[in-house]
């Protein structure tokens, strides 16, 4: 269903967004406008919206910055964002309700659903692969961007999931299954394309292309225009990548730098009808419609999920494994990051936080202790996922002094 292209007014009965919110937040929403001003003021950030709730309740949400500088078109609450690896989650709750479903089972061989991905170990031994594994990331599977330039998945022409518009899933199945595997799968965490192998089982399982199952398993029941296409593009934030000294229009491709790798990025997928629907890099979305994700999986599962799946989801998955995340000790659940033991004095969340980030420069995080759910989309790549953007907003909503 195609997103009207302005937000329905709403009901007459319900309450302002933020002018209603509790004694002690204006000190919040000023915290947080002082951080999104600096920062799409200087111009780190083209364009921002941040959207902060409580218990269930907005209060803030902001929208500054461009949505497309040069044109000077401005951010609104609506505009539309690429979510990239904001897109696991949402894949993997699909995944999950095919699994509530008895369809899918977390121990299933992914060869039962994609019976010719078969990718071997390093010495040539079979592996077997499970839907638990590619939740987890513990597959052994990797991305092209974390390997060296002539590293096997470069060798064998791997998309990414942000590059390469027009490619099939089918094509890209292959190519990944030409590459040796890192590990035994289930025995060490790597961040890899697996959520791209999963939804191509979610879509054999559920007997449509991902995207369908998608709408009909999770974004259509919770209302969410959230999808693997642009209904309009006028909504969509232009992207830009932030490697020079003030942040640059992408071209296609793109290549970013991100530490010592190298992301390469084809802003125009997600206009190709052809390009396969990637799991783990495919969608857009808004703000406000991921905070619909994010608050039924924070309150139990809503109409997409049992509360035990949740449960599960939201829990370390992979015991003692290192997960390599900033802020404290990591493990991983179904499709994010689980923080098992915050590092004192620079990680103001509380153990159980469960968050991600998507690499055109977006991140979220729901610390069900303090039943805070924190949203930030940005058209920055990658200021917008890691460094200091995020982490100044991390603070400011905690109270935490600004360095």
């Amino acid at each position: 269903s195609a997103p009207a292209a302005a937000p329905a007014p709403a009901a007459p009965s319900a309450p302002p967004a933020v002018a209603a919110a509790p004694r002690g937040d204006e000190a919040l929403q000023r915290r947080l406008d002082e951080v999104v001003e600096a920062a799409t003021a200087q111009g780190r950030i083209v364009g921002a919206v941040v959207v902060v709730a409580r218990d269930g309740q907005v209060v803030y949400r902001r929208a500054a910055g461009f949505a497309d500088r040069e044109a000077q078109r401005p951010v609104r609450e609506d505009t539309v964002f690429r979510l990239a690896s904001m897109t696991k989650p949402i894949v993997s709750a699909a995944a999950l309700a095919l699994v509530d479903a008895g369809t899918l089972g977390l121990d299933d061989p992914v060869t039962k659903w994609l019976p010719s991905f078969s990718p071997r170990l390093a010495d040539g031994r079979a592996a077997t692969i499970t839907v638990r594994h590619l939740l987890t990331h513990t597959a052994g599977l990797n991305y092209t961007f974390m390997e060296a330039p002539d590293g096997p998945y470069h060798r064998a022409r791997v998309s990414d999931g942000l590059d390469q518009p027009g490619l099939s899933l089918e094509e890209n199945l292959a190519r990944i299954a030409k590459a040796p595997l890192l590990f035994e799968p289930g025995k060490a965490w790597h961040y890899s394309l697996a959520t791209d192998v999963l939804g191509g089982v979610v879509a054999k399982a559920g007997g449509a292309p991902l995207p369908d199952v998608v709408r009909r398993l999770v974004t259509g029941p919770l209302g969410m225009d959230a999808a693997f296409a642009v209904a309009d593009p006028s909504r969509l934030a232009v992207p830009y990548g932030d490697a020079g000294a003030r942040p640059a229009r992408m071209a296609d491709p793109q290549v970013v730098p991100f530490g010592p790798a190298k992301i390469t990025y084809s802003p125009s997928r997600i206009l190709d009808p052809r390009s396969y629907p990637s799991g783990g890099a495919g969608m857009v979305g808004t703000a406000d419609d991921y905070l619909k994700f994010l608050e039924a999986v924070r309150t139990g599962g809503g109409k997409i999920l049992r509360p035990a799946t949740v449960q599960a989801m939201t829990s370390n998955q992979t015991g003692d494994l290192e997960v390599q995340q900033p802020g404290g000790k990591w493990g991983f659940g179904f499709g994010f990051a689980v923080l098992k033991a915050p590092e004192p004095g620079t990680m103001p969340s509380a153990a159980g936080t469960w968050q991600w980030g998507g690499a055109y420069g977006s991140n979220f995080w729901v610390d069900p202790s303090a039943k805070l759910t924190v949203i930030v989309l940005t058209n920055t790549a990658l200021a917008g996922m890691a460094g200091e953007f995020p982490d100044a907003v991390r603070r400011a909503v905690y109270g935490q002094a600004q360095p």
